[in-house]
């Protein structure tokens, strides 16, 4: 009755069904392995997040480096800033308008100083027109805001070129600024989200990161391609089942053997 199983047809299905199953096996366990790994950053950013703020040096020295642990990790600095050097970082969105990051240098003194951006500022009227960007605060003042490791093209996804004009750069990449600089910068730069005393006019901060669902949808995406391991499984299973009941039931009504399909 089962011999149908050895036609070309039905051989074939069996190398499809035999393909796919481990396939199915292979993109579950991928996306589980997302879920983990989203998971992991969502719950280390939320501590960061929430965790009390200690001063930058704690965290990174003058040409060093920000440790991926320590990202979105709240710090305080003390100093000047120094509006001579600061730079406008282009191509930056918020709430849908692209514009530009503030990036302000803050001089803490022994000939050392920690990048901060300041906030996002609109775009000017033209593509070649400067913005409208409020001045740093003069005199001495501590700022406050999340640690954040230097930009890369690999790590921002941003292609770096040359010909900018003058005082923009697309990148904040602490390592490259430096070397224009007068004073040795801490690695990484401080995305501002407090400032004592406060400025008398600021560019609109930055938001804080979103969390998102800690790899919610991987993990639900994992579970449906393990569910479809069954699918296969069972629509192969029924499908054979059928053909063997059509071969039964056309035997019957013949009065004879069943023959190969």
């Amino acid at each position: 009755m089962y011999r149908f199983l050895l036609t070309p047809r039905w051989v074939a299905l069996h190398i499809v069904v035999l393909l796919v199953i481990p396939a199915f096996v292979f993109l579950g366990r991928w996306q589980f392995g997302r879920y983990e790994e989203r998971s992991t950053t969502s719950d280390q950013t939320t501590s960061n997040l929430a965790a009390a703020p200690v001063p930058v040096e704690k965290l990174t020295t003058p040409g060093g480096s920000v440790r991926e642990q320590d990202k979105y990790r709240t710090v305080t600095a003390t100093g000047t800033f120094d509006a001579a050097h600061q730079l406008l970082v282009r191509r930056r969105t918020q709430d849908s308008v692209v514009g530009f990051y503030v990036l302000t240098p803050l001089d803490t003194g022994n000939g050392q100083a920690v990048l901060v951006n300041r906030g996002w500022v609109r775009s000017g009227a033209t593509a070649d027109a400067l913005p409208e960007v409020p001045a740093p605060s003069p005199g001495k003042v501590t700022v406050t805001g999340r640690l954040r490791p230097r930009e890369t093209e690999e790590s921002s996804g941003i292609r770096n070129r040359e010909g900018l004009p003058p005082g923009q750069v697309l990148l904040i990449d602490t390592e490259a600024i430096g070397r224009g600089l007068p004073y040795k910068l801490f690695g990484g730069y401080v995305e501002l989200t407090a400032q004592a005393p406060k400025a008398a006019a600021a560019p609109a901060p930055v938001p804080e990161p979103d969390v998102g669902e800690g790899g919610g949808l991987n993990l639900a995406y994992g579970v449906q391609w393990w569910l479809f391991i069954g699918i296969a499984i069972g629509g192969w299973a029924l499908l054979i089942r059928r053909e063997a009941a059509d071969l039964r039931a056309e035997a019957d009504r013949k009065g004879t053997q069943p023959v190969d399909a």
